[in-house]
Parts: C-alpha cells; sequence; structure tokens
C-alpha cells in the first residue's frame, strides 16, 4: 500500500523556501520522486473509491492531478511554482470539477487536507442543487447529522449568500442551505498524520462518509 513519503513534504517545504526555477531544476530528481509518490498514492486511492463509487472505473491517476506549475499571467505572486500536490478525484478527471461533485486530496506541509462536494458550481448546477433541496430537505438532513459525516467532516462548509437567493424567500424553511454558494465538506490534516502508514485506508474512510452527499449534490 502506498504512503504519502516524508521526502515528498520535505521537498515542497524545500520549493516554499526556494520557489525559483533554478532550484526547482537542481532539484528535478527530488521532485519526480516526489510527484510519482503523490501519483501512486492518488491511483490506489480511485482504485479503491471505486469499489463503492463505481461510476469511477477506469478513471487514472494522471489526469486528477493538478500540475505544480502555477499560471502567473494575471497574479501578482509570481511564483512559478505550487508548494503543493493536489489531485481532484471525479469522474472524466479535474477539468469535469464544475460539473460533478468529486474527492478532492491536498498535501501541502502545515496545510493538508481532504475536500469534496460542489465547488462554486455554475448557476444550473446550482439551481438545480437548490431545487433538490426543496424537494428532498429531509433527504440532505439525513445525511449531514449521519454519524460517519460528522466525525470527519462535522458540518457542510462553502460560501453563502448573504440574503436569500432569487426565487426564494427569506422565511424559507431551509434557506440556510439554499444561500450556499458553495456545498463543500473539509477535513484539515497534520503533517504526521499525512505520512502515517494507515493515512491512505483514512482518505478512503473519509471519502466514503462524503459520497452521500455527493450523490446528493450531483443532480444529472
Amino acid at each position: 500500500m502506498e504512503t504519502i513519503n516524508k521526502l515528498t513534504l520535505n521537498f515542497l517545504s524545500g520549493l516554499k523556501k526556494n520557489n525559483s526555477r533554478d532550484w526547482f531544476n537542481k532539484n528535478r530528481k527530488e521532485y519526480e520522486a516526489a510527484r510519482d509518490n503523490f501519483e501512486k498514492f492518488v491511483q490506489e486511492v480511485i482504485d479503491r473509491i471505486v469499489k463503492f463509487d463505481p461510476i469511477l472505473k477506469g478513471l487514472e491517476a494522471r489526469p486528477c492531478i493538478f500540475r505544480i506549475n502555477r499560471d502567473t499571467r494575471f497574479a501578482s505572486d509570481k511564483s512559478p511554482y505550487k508548494a503543493n500536490f493536489g489531485a481532484f478525484i471525479v469522474r472524466g478527471g479535474r477539468k469535469n470539477g464544475d460539473k460533478f461533485t468529486g474527492y478532492y486530496v491536498h498535501i501541502e506541509p502545515g496545510k493538508s487536507f481532504i475536500a469534496g462536494g460542489a465547488y462554486m458550481p455554475p448557476s444550473p448546477w446550482l439551481n438545480g442543487i437548490r431545487e433538490k433541496i426543496t424537494l428532498e430537505p429531509e433527504k440532505i438532513k439525513k445525511i449531514l447529522a449521519s454519524k460517519e459525516f460528522i466525525k470527519f467532516y462535522g458540518q457542510l462548509e462553502g460560501e453563502k449568500l448573504k440574503s436569500a437567493p432569487r426565487g426564494y424567500s427569506a422565511d424559507h424553511p431551509q434557506i440556510e442551505l439554499l444561500k450556499h454558494k458553495s456545498y463543500l465538506v473539509m477535513h484539515d490534516l497534520k503533517d504526521n498524520e499525512v505520512i502515517k502508514a494507515d493515512f491512505q485506508d483514512f482518505v478512503v474512510e473519509a471519502s466514503k462518509a462524503m459520497k452521500p452527499l455527493n450523490d446528493f449534490l450531483n443532480v444529472d
């Protein structure tokens, strides 16, 4: 079973302190080893998630993993690289993150986390989620109150409107759920948790606890 190597965290720490092409090129072998470690880890996680989320069958890690290069064209921060590895495990790979829910793994020294749900879904999808909430309020409430959900995530997160969304009254019984612009869950991780031998098991179990919410939010 692939684990996240401490050397992977060490490389990312070094990159954060020395975020330059010169340093990166001098440490390319370390980068390639860290990247391969993360890719193998993600692939094994995918292969295990498929057992309870078969729509992901055949998905490969590479199209789920984000490039380490930053797009600096319109950014004030011109650092050329991200100091993290991230993968969005979603049908069709990360490019479909605006269409479907998925499972996100983020490895960054001091800032690692796992997350999922619907991040800033486009209007048609967001409207569909809100309509589903009004039609099946007890279903989503049951998901959010489940023992496994609370164990891993505590509560639903995501940016919210300050007032009722268009078409809904301020006294709607589900107004707090309807105000969401994103429907997210997140679990922060410490570095020592990331490199534990059973970290892969934890990610898979957390993903399984997330799946009922993901299923609800997928309105296609």
